[in-house]
């Protein structure tokens, strides 16, 4: 990755030429993203408010969760990231945001530093230019604090690289380095759920790569680094309600509702819909025919990188640890994307909301490396020209497919820097006009849906407070439940209705007579009516 050499007697690295293109390429895509934080692109919404209220809350020393308000399978860990930053500069959504710009930085870094050591340094640096790039689906998933999946990409990288070091025997501290990997995985099983399949495949790594000291003192830290990362949950779980453990909740979220879709939807809604829409080739309301395209070759990649895995493997076989160590770690990235595949395919989410839910598969990006490694040596032996007439043609496609694949993602890019950053930026003034328009002339307590109440407590620091309310005006998802609490002891709380929505239409026909008298402000999309007495129809 670079050489040292001597300038004016001190020793300073050198950074060769791969490397520096994929410096200069993490470097556009932080700043790329950077931007956007400082835009508060993608929009806001109140999900990731709560997250935002968490932090403010562990901030100031009210609470310290263990799972997102409301739920019981969502670890805070951003929330906790994020807590120092807004004691010091209050709570806004680029001070949210930064701790993911942090780690996503983080993840460009390791995932070269893993790719260049099992692969070659131009692909590892291929690798960083196609995860420079971000449409929204994958910006959101980069950018947003919305619990795991930036925290738990890093985390299994890294572990990665603890084991491909312990093979090669490049880490001195080879029982603290076990121990760290212990904790990165309880920290990521508390985080998120989704990357168990990751753990999986690299604890099984890790067992290959140091096996016999696995049954000494490395276990045992290996095991206290675990309990230690995991414990939040642990602890959690002890206290939760009879079916409300985070497996119970996961199970009931995962099954759905209503009959479950066969296998040939799900499995179209998983390639088809969310690999390409993890991938960065999609816009974030979906994929047009021709960009399902790598959906469709993703398996047979998958298939085929094993299978050269396989094969490099026994090539190594009878030599020294650190040549093996790197076919391994490509059995482990596809196996990994495998099991995570299957595991979304089996879900009926997976054929009934595919867009919505396709942001479970970002951690694909994990196997991104080992998906494209064998486009890479085809395209490779044929421009070396060391291949016959079919391995030129195959090479010949190969390069074809990588430059599509990069010619989409950017041009995904471009459509989403060109239309729906200046749509977000229009949602996110409406949703701060609000804010303001209420913090300065109140009512400071009200009532709305669920995307508008945390949101609206959130940029106004609490000074605002919102309950929220069904379209038929019933409870909602209140997943703070001092908000309606509060709300609900006011004497002459206001309503929060989208104008036009289900919800006004409920509230104007409840008001009946008074309707005329009440007063009501527009503000934005929004209608605020403040009625002399609550409509509470709960009650």
């Amino acid at each position: 990755m670079s050489q040292p050499v001597q300038h004016r007697g001190r020793w300073r690295p050198r950074l060769d030429r791969p490397a520096l293109v994929a410096l200069l390429l993490g470097l556009a895509g932080v700043g790329y993203r950077l931007v956007l934080t400082l835009l508060t692109v993608p929009a806001s919404n109140s999900d990731e408010a709560t997250f935002g209220l968490a932090a403010l809350h562990i901030a100031q020393g009210r609470s310290h969760p263990v799972f997102l308000y409301g739920q019981r399978y969502m670890g805070m860990l951003e929330s906790y990231l994020a807590a120092p930053l807004i004691a010091v500069a209050g709570p806004s959504w680029p001070v949210l945001r930064l701790p993911m710009l942090v780690l996503y930085a983080l993840f460009l870094y390791l995932i070269y530093r893993l790719i260049r050591r099992i692969c070659s340094p131009w692909f590892a640096t291929l690798v960083v230019g196609l995860l420079t790039v971000g449409p929204e689906r994958v910006v959101r998933d980069q950018l947003t604090v919305v619990g795991g999946r930036p925290e738990v990409k890093a985390a299994v990288l890294l572990m990665l690289l603890i084991a491909v070091g312990l093979a090669a025997g490049t880490i001195r501290r080879r029982r603290l380095a076990v121990g760290l990997f212990g904790l990165l995985a309880g920290v990521s099983v508390w985080s998120d759920w989704l990357i168990v399949p990751y753990l999986a495949v690299a604890g099984l790594l890790l067992v290959y790569a140091a096996r016999r000291e696995l049954l000494g003192w490395a276990g045992a830290l290996l095991l206290a680094g675990f309990v230690v990362g995991v414990a939040p949950m642990i602890r959690d779980n002890l206290y939760a309600p009879p079916g409300e453990d985070s497996l119970s909740v996961l199970r009931r979220i995962s099954s759905g509702e209503g009959p479950v879709p066969g296998w040939p939807p799900r499995v179209r809604g998983g390639l088809l819909e969310g690999v390409p829409l993890a991938t960065g080739l999609c816009p974030v309301d979906g994929c047009a025919r021709w960009q399902e395209w790598f959906g469709v070759l993703y398996p047979l990649l998958l298939v085929v990188a094993a299978a050269l895995a396989l094969v490099a493997y026994r090539r190594a076989a009878g030599g020294p640890s650190e040549r093996r160590i790197g076919p391994v770690t490509h059995l482990a990235l596809v196996a990994g994307a495998a099991l995570t595949l299957l595991s979304y395919v089996r879900s009926p989410l997976a054929a009934t909301e595919p867009l919505s839910n396709a942001r479970y598969l970002s951690v694909l990006q994990i196997s991104l490396p080992a998906v494209l490694w064998p486009l890479w040596l085809a395209a490779v032996a044929c421009w070396r020209g060391t291949v016959g007439a079919l391995g030129r043609l195959a090479g010949a496609v190969a390069t074809a497919l990588l430059a599509g694949l990069a010619a989409t993602a950017v041009a995904a890019t471009v459509l989403f820097v060109g239309t729906g950053v200046a749509a977000a930026r229009e949602e996110e003034r409406g949703a701060r006009k609000l804010a303001a328009a209420l913090r300065a002339d109140g009512p400071r307590e009200v009532y709305g849906d669920y995307w508008t109440c945390n949101r609206l407590v959130f940029n106004t620091a609490e000074e605002v407070v919102c309950g929220v309310l069904a379209d038929n005006l019933s409870p909602g998802q209140n997943r703070y439940p001092p908000y309606w609490r509060q709300v609900g002891r006011a004497d002459r709380p206001g309503y929060v209705v989208e104008i036009d929505s289900v919800a006004e239409f409920r509230l104007r026909r409840l008001l009946g007579d008074r309707l005329d008298a009440t007063p009501v402000r527009e503000i934005g999309g929004y209608r605020v009516y403040h009625p002399e007495i609550p409509v509470r129809p709960w009650r």
